[in-house]
């Protein structure tokens, strides 16, 4: 372990922002986590149904203001997009080829769980099994893609929102919800909030990529403006507190995006840009490296696989013959809460699992570009990785 601590170590570039990749791992273990403490998976009259803690215990959205971190996964992407759009310009490098580049470790994680899941389904299907319960775990693997598809249509556009101003979508998400709350306007125009309300920290993420922040300044702004104007839309307009989806409510902020869900979006940019700092400080530790280097190797891996991975403990779990506490129980009380925490540990291993078969989708393989020796990096959710895996066999883990 010590060795690889020092390879990593050495292999990381001086000048590389280490809390840049801290925060992209603290927003893939965010979504993980608060997948696997909202989504309970019932056993009801032979069909498996999804349920949320959050729906009979709405005192616990305060868990959903920690752990719905995609508003940092689309700060750091604006981030990154623009740094990298910058640097391939600087090496005359084609807008198609860099965007084919960032489209192939994207999506070539993907393929993999399209077509185990496609066998799975089928199998499923075949021996009997009802098909409400093969749509509910379907729904659950493929309902993480979205993101995939808004995170790669933002990318494909960074060219031109790259100097967008943040306000721009924002006042689109604020007329969408005016018109279908305020006016009773049709509900399917709130699907344009799928793209102005991720585009929103995307920008950001730009704007901090050009230089255009004010550094602490701008991140106590974003704080405290984005988290006044939530609460605001909470406690007067009658938003969800809750920041994620919970099944059979009438209102969602995150399906599609609402104002509410924005605005806390840009309180938490404001956070992550305030969490540079100490995060950079901590890092200069090799063991904390490390772990944030090896989140970001298998970010993807993580990101699409961890639902599985749950599913996959409450089928095995169903061989007893009775429902488990905190696996197929209800979620309407404080011992669902406790005995889901006590399962935890089980999904992780079941991740692990998962991780240890398909990581090797996530790892390129090393190629010579153009004679010049640059090797291929590693896909980490479409942005560089810290390191390459080309010489991670014998050893020596190139630079990127």
């Amino acid at each position: 372990m010590r060795d690889l601590v020092l390879r990593i170590e050495a292999a990381t570039p001086p000048g590389r922002d280490r809390a840049v990749d801290a925060l992209r791992a603290l927003a893939v273990l965010g979504v993980v986590l608060g997948h696997w403490l909202v989504t309970a998976l019932i056993v009801d009259s032979g069909t498996v149904h999804v349920a949320s803690p959050l729906r009979a215990m709405p005192h616990l959205a305060p868990i959903s203001w920690l752990l719905q971190t995609l508003a940092v996964f689309f700060l750091v992407g604006g981030y990154a997009g623009a740094k990298s759009l910058a640097a391939a310009r600087a090496r005359d490098v084609t807008y198609g080829r860099w965007l084919g580049t960032r489209m192939s470790r994207l999506f070539r994680p993907v393929a993999a769980v399209l077509a185990v899941w496609t066998v799975a389904a089928g199998a499923m299907l075949a021996f009997g099994t009802d098909v409400g319960t093969v749509r509910a775990l379907v729904k659950l693997v493929l309902s993480p893609l979205w993101f995939l598809l808004v995170f790669a249509a933002l990318a494909a556009a960074t060219p031109a929102v790259a100097r967008l101003h943040p306000l721009v979508p924002l006042a689109v998400v604020a007329l969408v919800d005016l018109v279908r709350y305020g006016l009773g306007g049709p509900a399917w125009l709130g699907w344009v909030n799928v793209a102005a309300g991720w585009l929103v920290p995307y920008c950001v993420g730009t704007a901090w990529a050009r230089g255009a922040l004010r550094g602490r300044r701008t991140g106590w702004a974003l704080v405290v403006g984005g988290g006044a104007a939530t609460a605001g839309l909470v406690l007067l307009a009658g938003y969800p507190a809750a920041m994620v989806g919970v099944p059979g409510s009438a209102v969602s902020n995150l399906d599609p995006p609402t104002l509410a869900a924005v605005t806390f979006g840009l309180a938490q940019c404001g956070m992550a840009l305030l969490l540079l700092g100490p995060l950079r400080r901590v890092l200069r530790r090799r063991a904390a490296w490390a772990v944030v280097a090896l989140v970001n190797l298998s970010a993807m891996t993580i990101f699409l696989w961890h639902q599985t991975a749950m599913m996959a403990v409450s089928a095995i779990g169903l061989l007893g013959g009775r429902p488990l506490p905190g696996l197929h129980t209800v979620p309407d009380g404080s011992g669902w809460v406790l005995a889901r925490l006590a399962w935890l540990p089980v999904f992780a291993t079941a991740l692990f699992v998962c991780w240890a078969a398909f990581r090797t989708h996530e790892r390129g393989t090393s190629r010579k570009r153009g004679g010049t020796g640059e090797e291929r990096p590693i896909p980490v959710v479409g942005w560089t990785s810290p390191i390459k895996e080309s010489k991670v066999a014998n050893g020596a883990w190139g630079e990127s």
